[in-house]
């Protein structure tokens, strides 16, 4: 089985009833989540999905029972890591290139800001947000924090390392609240310079 078989949410093999292919199940996430970016997660229905992927609507009621369980199926679905394969060899440069690979990506995906408040409301949904996007790309980052401590650039009981995450994550969400902007490349990269490498104490 490939990784990316055994990362897939259990929902086609869970079900003797399910007649749905894998790749079938992904055109139905695939759909779920472009319509949530284009109306929101309030205006979308499992009418409305069955009737864009040309199937029945008890189908997907049968997969999956609710509107936040399709949805948060589909969230897992759709894991990424941004920053996995950055390794420039110094800690300083590996967060610079996060801070531009983040910014690169900033105010292009809007599906955060299209769940909105649902994702506060229901506890499946929060869970398989922060499974499909958060916390992946945390667990990335401490890796990259990891590798530096084992490099010998920073101490590994530095007091700033823990904070490093929301520092990153953080920006990202308030700059656009705060400023009306998003947090592009030269932002972040610029914050990472002035605020977490000193923090870190490199230069």
């Amino acid at each position: 089985m490939t990784s990316q078989a055994a990362d897939r949410p259990e929902t086609v093999g869970a079900s003797r009833r399910s007649k749905i292919t894998p790749e079938r199940e992904q055109e139905f996430f695939d759909a779920v989540l472009a319509q949530i970016r284009e109306c929101g997660y309030d205006a979308i229905t499992m009418e409305g999905i069955a009737a864009s992927t040309r199937c029945s609507k008890s189908t997907l009621y049968r997969q999956w029972k609710t509107k936040p369980q399709f949805v948060a199926a589909a969230l897992r679905s759709h894991r990424r890591v941004r920053f996995a394969g950055i390794d420039t060899g110094s800690l300083a440069e590996d967060l610079r290139q996060a801070a531009r690979v983040a910014g690169e990506c900033s105010g292009k995906d809007t599906l955060l800001q299209a769940l909105g408040h649902a994702v506060m409301q229901d506890q499946e949904l929060q869970r398989a947000l922060r499974e499909a996007l958060v916390e992946p790309e945390i667990a990335a980052l401490r890796e990259i924090l990891r590798r530096g401590v084992e490099r010998g650039e920073v101490p590994a009981d530095h007091p700033a390392l823990e904070y490093v995450p929301a520092q990153m994550f953080g920006v990202l969400r308030m700059r656009p609240v705060i400023e009306g902007e998003y947090a592009d490349a030269d932002y972040l990269v610029r914050f990472v310079e002035a605020v977490v490498l000193p923090a870190l104490g490199l230069p």
